[in-house]
């Protein structure tokens, strides 16, 4: 039930039968607020869909709005699966990083980390990111952080994510033409091209690496580089996403170069759904090769192909595919004995 993309099975298998903490890195955008660039929540308030997600994920239910955040097509969040999998074979804990939140989640009981970040601006006009100060809270955050289960499941909930995490990739100079994947089944391709066109147009031949990253990257990506690179493989972590990790991994590896450092990557791993590792518009596998260091990849062998519900149906035929760490959840469901057909009765029982 667990397929590799890259590496081999061993990492995934020495983790069957542990307990993880779940760990979800939340932050807003306003990239979002360009037309027809996202479809990651309701309109108009997609801004509020992290906050959604992290309520649904860690309580069962939204406390920021009547209903659980659903694409305009009526695809239900992949937070329902997370969950599905945490009420089935419960993480050890749940924690969330607030990277720069416009409503905070309303927990109680829960490690909500704050880091006194600001929500970053539209790339297409410059995100205004202090990257450096960024990635020094997650390198920070990383070489502080005291792991009370085996190992961490970290996932990300960001809205247009996709779009600034392809912008970052091709500023730091990667070729990721067609490579980055969207929520979207038919993807806005001309919408991101102008956006991402626009956001390279405001960097300077003399902006360094960081005042590339705070003109066209989001907090999440940032963070999580510095975040990685701060634990230093002393802890292991599976990055539970899709392409937006693998924008995390790039920078984590434009970061090496830069300053002429190495990392030991054994302790860390990708996981993804099924519908991003066999998605057609992109190319995971493509960007975790242009690593400078190897990586473990594996996606879930799941899908909603038994069910009969028709929103879940949708899934299965390409729109949302990845977020709230399904992937990663997923995976950790289907090592430690959760039966698929677990996941998607319990997944439907959310939606009545």
């Amino acid at each position: 039930m667990i397929k590799t993309i890259l590496g081999e099975i061993d990492f995934i298998e020495s983790l069957r039968g542990k307990r993880a903490s779940f760990m979800l890195s939340l932050s807003n955008t306003d990239t979002i607020n360009i037309e027809g660039i996202t479809q990651a929540g309701i309109p108009g308030l997609i801004h509020l869909t992290p906050t959604l997600d992290s309520e649904f994920v860690c309580v069962g239910e939204v406390r920021c709005l009547e209903n659980i955040a659903e694409t305009p097509k009526g695809v239900p969040t992949p937070a329902l699966m997370t969950r599905a999998v945490h009420l089935i074979k419960p993480f050890s804990y749940i924690e969330l990083l607030d990277l720069g939140l416009k409503v905070t989640p309303k927990v109680n009981y829960f490690t909500i980390h704050d880091f006194d970040i600001k929500p970053s601006g539209s790339i297409d006009v410059g995100a205004n990111i202090d990257a450096e100060a960024i990635f020094q809270k997650g390198i920070n955050f990383g070489q502080n952080y005291e792991c009370e289960s085996e190992y961490i499941i970290l996932g990300e909930s960001v809205p247009s994510g996709t779009t600034t995490a392809s912008a970052t990739a091709e500023a730091l100079g990667y070729d990721v033409e067609d490579k980055f994947s969207s929520s979207f089944k038919n993807v806005p391709n001309s919408i991101k091209s102008e956006t991402i066109k626009k956001a390279l147009s405001n960097i300077k031949d003399r902006d360094d690496l960081f005042a590339i990253l705070s003109k066209v990257a989001d907090n999440m990506l940032i963070f999580n580089a510095g975040f990685i690179l701060g634990l230093n493989g002393r802890i292991k972590v599976i990055l539970a996403g899709g392409t937006q990790m693998a924008g995390v991994l790039l920078i984590v590896n434009s970061i090496l170069r830069y300053m002429g450092g190495e990392m030991d990557s054994s302790n860390l791993a990708l996981c993804t759904t099924k519908w991003v590792a066999e998605d057609k518009n992109s190319d995971i596998k493509a960007l975790l090769e242009m690593l400078d260091f190897p990586i473990n990849a594996y996606f879930a062998d799941f899908d909603f192909s038994s069910s009969t519900h028709p929103a879940l149906k949708l899934y299965d035929e390409g729109e949302a595919k990845e977020g709230v760490g399904a992937g990663g959840a997923l995976v950790y469901g289907l090592i430690n004995g959760v039966k698929k057909e677990e996941i998607i009765s319990q997944v439907e029982a959310f939606l009545g």
